[in-house]
């Protein structure tokens, strides 16, 4: 099944309490706590409180009331079409109290574990087929060999693991975001998950972007389902991580203070693609960060553990893009290698590419080709390096003659002397500094 940006099955909203699969005793408490917390009485408030339909949360109620935890406040609030106010009994309150001990989470009702797992598999980033026009408009800023779309394009599709190596300043970053444009499409988040009783929250604002939500057309044929509003619908998620990546970092992080956990980066960005970038350059070796990924990269599923030391698994479901500047061979052995299942070498532009790269970057800073200083350029300055050319090079020329220009209170050009001195700051000599 390959899906365009339509077609990701939205999680079905639960009609009933006994829909829910999870402890009784968990969704009365949390129940307790949201209206102890939030100070609210009415069942409409309480269902966007708690992401729940009204019917699930009027048979909590009942229950609550059965069990002398809640009653019924006798006045009618004309203000909320004439609904039933509710409060707490002082054995709520006392129970409310008792749960806040046991865990502070109240609010969004979590998701059971096994119920996510059908959800992921719903919107799985495997099933997504994307197309060269599709890359091709996510990567149209950058200049890239013709050969190099042919590469990308599979990998990506597949959904599995990339390996992105070469010299650095060649874009490697850029294509790895330009990846992430070129997915498009929606998935759906858990505010909140649930396993063995307790509550891990997997929704990050600063990881997920909210997707804009469709407006229901009175009028039209077809009305929009409303989906479990437990889950936020957003854009598929991108973690990206540098230098501090660390082996904790992939763990779960217990809140001492709140009782909760909270999802790590892997989690967080199920459906979506985690671009690991600067390989190496983290303080544990790249063979020790790609071990904790072999499980998950070859089973699709990871493995987490509570504070308890009790371990459980999750769904994996991200596409993995590693991109290092050390060649492969130097930074792993061949059994890491071969768990890793596209390797693409980025390479600098040859002197065609990185002219049209050049020209680009000049005309979007005001600044006119000379030819001149083109030829002193290539004939003169890239001798000296053996003619290696590098993407980010024209964007840090143009920006060095721009502030010089601008230092020297002379029109915006470009000239065989601004070139030179422009040279001089992209690279730094190799010479001994007397102590």
């Amino acid at each position: 099944m390959n899906m365009q940006v339509s077609d990701v099955i939205a999680p079905p909203a639960p009609k009933r309490l006994q829909d829910m699969q999870l402890p009784i005793v968990m969704m009365r408490d949390i129940l307790l706590k949201t209206m102890f917390r939030k100070t609210l009485d009415m069942v409409s408030d309480l269902s966007v409180a708690m992401c729940l339909p009204i019917p699930v949360v009027q048979e909590l109620i009942d229950m609550c009331r059965d069990q002398r935890l809640m009653e019924a406040t006798g006045t009618l609030n004309a203000n909320n079409g004439n609904e039933m106010g509710y409060q707490l009994t002082d054995a709520g309150k006392a129970r409310a109290l008792d749960a806040l001990a046991q865990s502070e989470y109240f609010g969004a009702m979590p998701v059971p574990l096994d119920v996510y797992r059908e959800q992921v598999k719903r919107q799985s980033i495997r099933n997504i087929m994307v197309t060269r026009q599709q890359l091709t408009g996510a990567m149209g800023h950058l200049v890239l060999p013709d050969d190099l779309l042919d590469q990308l394009g599979p990998a990506v599709s597949a959904g599995r693991s990339i390996l992105m190596y070469g010299p650095p300043g060649n874009g490697k970053s850029s294509i790895s975001n330009g990846i992430r444009d070129a997915l498009g499409d929606n998935v759906y988040v858990p505010r909140a998950i649930e396993y063995a009783g307790q509550v891990i929250t997997v929704y990050d604002p600063i990881v997920h972007v909210l997707a804009p939500e469709e407006a229901q057309d009175p009028t039209a044929l077809r009305r929009v389902t409303p989906y479990d509003k437990r889950y936020v619908k957003c854009e598929r998620p991108t973690v990206i991580t540098g230098g501090e990546l660390s082996l904790d970092m992939l763990d779960l992080v217990y809140n001492p203070t709140a009782r909760t956990y909270q999802a790590p980066l892997q989690l967080k960005s199920t459906g979506g693609i985690f671009i690991v970038d600067d390989l190496g350059r983290q303080a544990e070796p790249p063979q020790a960060l790609v071990n904790r990924w072999i499980v998950p990269l070859e089973e699709s599923k990871d493995i987490l553990a509570l504070q308890s030391g009790e371990k459980f698994e999750v769904p994996f479901d991200t596409l993995v893009v590693f991109s290092t500047n050390f060649h492969p061979n130097e930074i792993f052995d061949q059994a890491a290698l071969r768990r890793i299942f596209f390797k693409i070498k980025i390479d600098g532009p040859n002197q065609a590419n990185f002219l049209k790269i050049f020209a680009m970057v000049a005309k979007k800073k005001g600044m006119a080709l000379n030819e001149e200083a083109l030829v002193h350029l290539l004939k003169v300055k890239y001798p000296t390096i053996d003619n290696i050319y590098a993407n980010y090079q024209p964007n840090f020329l143009v920006d060095q003659m721009v502030s010089i220009c601008n230092f020297e209170g002379i029109p915006l050009q470009m000239r065989p002397d601004l070139i030179d001195r422009a040279w001089a700051n992209m690279f730094v000599k190799d010479e001994h500094i007397v102590k």
